[in-house]
Formats: structure tokens, sequence, C-alpha cells
């Protein structure tokens, strides 16, 4: 059974930082593609930023230039730096990755930035 676990949410002030880690189980081959989405209360899912398993990046125009997706691909383990972190950046963050035919989520893990 494929699972995705996310750690390193937490509680930090206006301008500090974060590492999020989401290590993959239960797979024969790595990801195709893994990537950081969020969820703020009373919105919808957005992207973060996603790594093709060769390392091509992608990463929406709110966090670029403050986040860094990167993976390792033989411990199929995806990391988002988060630098000068801001309150609006508040949200469970969750782990992607897709295969050809799948796609698979994490639980999520809490980020909270406070003013």
């Amino acid at each position: 059974q494929v699972q995705l676990v996310e750690s390193g949410g937490g509680l930090v002030q206006a301008g500090g930082s974060l590492r999020l880690s989401c290590a993959a189980s239960g797979m024969e081959f790595s990801f195709n593609r893994m990537g950081w989405y969020r969820q703020a209360p009373g919105k919808q899912r957005d992207l973060v930023a996603t790594i093709s398993k060769g390392g091509n990046t992608n990463y929406s125009d709110s966090v670029k230039g403050r986040f860094t997706i990167s993976r390792d691909n033989a411990k199929n383990t995806v990391y988002l730096q988060m630098n000068s972190l801001q309150p609006e950046d508040t949200a469970v963050y969750y782990c992607q990755g897709t295969t050809a035919t799948i796609l698979y989520w994490g639980q999520g893990t809490q980020v909270t930035v406070s003013s």
C-alpha cells in the first residue's frame, strides 16, 4: 500500500523558515512527479510547487523566490524549504505523488505563521 507521510509543519513567526518533508513508502519505483499543495480554511487546495523525477521544478507565483522544492529519488522523499514565511502562507500543506496513472496524497501537515 502506497503511503505519503508529511512532517515538519508547525508554528513560526513571520519572516521565519520551515522545512517540510514527505516520505513515500510502498513504492517499488520513484514517482514521476511529486509536489506540494496547500489549503487555507475556507479556500480551495492550491498548487505550491512540483518537481519531476529529473528535477524540473514549477512554483506558484506567490511562493517564487521564497520556497524551494527538492527531492531525493533514492529515498522517494520530497522536501519544501520555506523561507520568509508570511501569515498568508498559513494552511494545511499536502504532499502529492503521481505515477503514470495514479495520484496519491498525504494526510497533510499544518503550517501556521503568526504576525
